[in-house]
């Protein structure tokens, strides 16, 4: 196991971010966690050098402004004299179909999970390259390898297995490489949207989005991650975890008609548990106030 590094982690104040960020710095990486949740990326940071090895500082990174992610790659550089891991790992989600999509959650969803990267890639790989050496670790998701029910966050993930795959291809050529991971449900903010994720689903509650997910059996996200690090550092191209969705996206490959049947029935089958439990919270006695999603 490789130990040992500089290493950038987008969205690392919470969920894989986080994990990643904690899991680095207990194999002695210098590690920057980067989040426009400034708060808590230093109490993350904080956490990881009171813990050591490793060492950790906190950075605000809104990924959407690529002055900003040039500006921490040239920072990060100037202290630490490389980056050896790009982890471009902050995302979001918005719930729903998209027939009630407004135009922002496009625009949102978009700005964060595609062209964060693009603007991780464009402030750091050409560093990368004049060192001749470095990795550049997109975290995507099942949905961008097979049918989903999600619009926009599909879209998304799909456009960043696809460049992931083509920086491989290229980085090869300066000793740059370049892997994308594709989880499949674990346990973290965004199975409810997250702090900037939002649900277009009327009456559908944080609550009620995590009985849903909990009938996939959630991973957790400490274990997601001592099972994808060993893949990274072997230079694995995807990485796909938990197990079994490796057997599904084989599936989709082979037989991509069955694949989209078998995906539209259990769409279909999730539709109608979430109409029935959206219709019995409507007939319940109101005895106070439940969050939904909407605008988290």
């Amino acid at each position: 196991m490789q130990e040992g590094g500089v290493a950038i982690v987008t969205g690392g104040a919470s969920g894989i971010g986080r994990a990643l960020c904690e899991a680095l710095g207990k194999r002695r990486f210098d590690v920057v966690v980067a989040d426009r949740q400034h708060d808590l990326a230093e109490a993350v940071a904080a956490d990881i050098c009171k813990r050591g090895p490793g060492r950790a500082r906190a950075a605000s990174l809104d990924v959407r402004d690529f002055a900003a992610f040039e500006r921490l790659a040239k920072d990060t550089v100037s202290r630490f004299g490389r980056i050896d891991y790009l982890f471009n790992n902050a995302g979001i989600a918005v719930g729903g179909e998209m027939l009630a999509y407004e135009v922002t959650d496009w625009t949102d969803v978009i700005d964060v999970n595609l062209v964060g990267v693009t603007n991780g890639i464009q402030a750091v790989y050409p560093r990368m390259v004049e060192q001749r050496s470095g990795h550049i670790v997109n975290t995507a998701s099942v949905a961008g390898l097979i049918p989903s029910n999600i619009g926009s966050y599909t879209a998304t993930k799909f456009a960043v297995v696809g460049l992931s795959k083509a920086l491989r291809l290229e980085g090869k050529f300066s000793n740059v490489r370049c892997s994308v991971i594709c989880p499949g449900p674990i346990r973290t903010p965004i199975l409810t949207g997250g702090k900037f994720g939002r649900n277009r689903i009327p009456g559908f509650t944080d609550e009620m989005a995590e009985a849903m997910w909990r009938k996939s059996r959630p991973m957790d996200v400490d274990v997601f991650v001592e099972r994808i690090l060993p893949q990274v550092f072997a230079d694995k191209g995807i990485i796909i975890e938990p197990k079994i969705w490796r057997a599904v996206w084989l599936l989709e490959r082979l037989a991509p008609s069955l694949g989209e049947t078998i995906a539209f029935l259990v769409l279909k089958k999730v539709k109608a548990d979430m109409q029935k439990m959206t219709r019995a919270a409507a007939q319940q006695p109101r005895t106070g106030h439940t969050r939904s999603n909407a605008g988290a």
